[in-house]
């Protein structure tokens, strides 16, 4: 199934030039880069995003580290693109992720692992419209 999905490069994977690295591996599994934009988050932007953390321990922490640099944000394409991303990018503690995998091969740390992505369809849709607009 088309899916549509969104991705965004972390202010570590920006200051550590990894952006075409990361493009070339969503582009070689076959998706589309439909949307693509280099640009620093408001907070109100990633308040919203992470908003199911809210009240945990570690959400200040979050939304600081997003908004402390800038981000590439990015809508992509492709059959069951939710899903394929989720594989590319491996566990969220990169310690967890599988080599050949963008936060098992480049991920220094939990809060520094480089790339966030849509959890599912709904959560895709959600995030391009915080983002991106409607």
């Amino acid at each position: 199934m088309e899916q549509r999905t969104y991705v965004m490069i972390k202010p570590d994977g920006v200051a550590r030039g990894l952006v075409g690295r990361i493009v070339g591996r969503i582009e070689d599994v076959g998706l589309a880069v439909e949307r693509m934009e280099l640009t620093s988050l408001t907070r109100e932007q990633a308040a919203a995003n992470y908003a199911e953390h809210e009240g945990k321990p570690f959400y200040e922490d979050l939304v600081g580290y997003v908004t402390s640099g800038p981000v590439v944000k990015m809508v992509v394409a492709g059959e069951e693109a939710v899903g394929i991303v989720r594989k590319l990018m491996g566990a969220t503690d990169p310690r967890d992720a599988a080599p050949g995998t963008i936060r098992g091969d480049f991920g220094l740390s939990l809060d520094a692992n480089i790339v966030h992505g849509s959890d599912s369809p709904a959560s895709a849709e959600r995030e391009i419209a915080i983002f991106f607009g409607a």
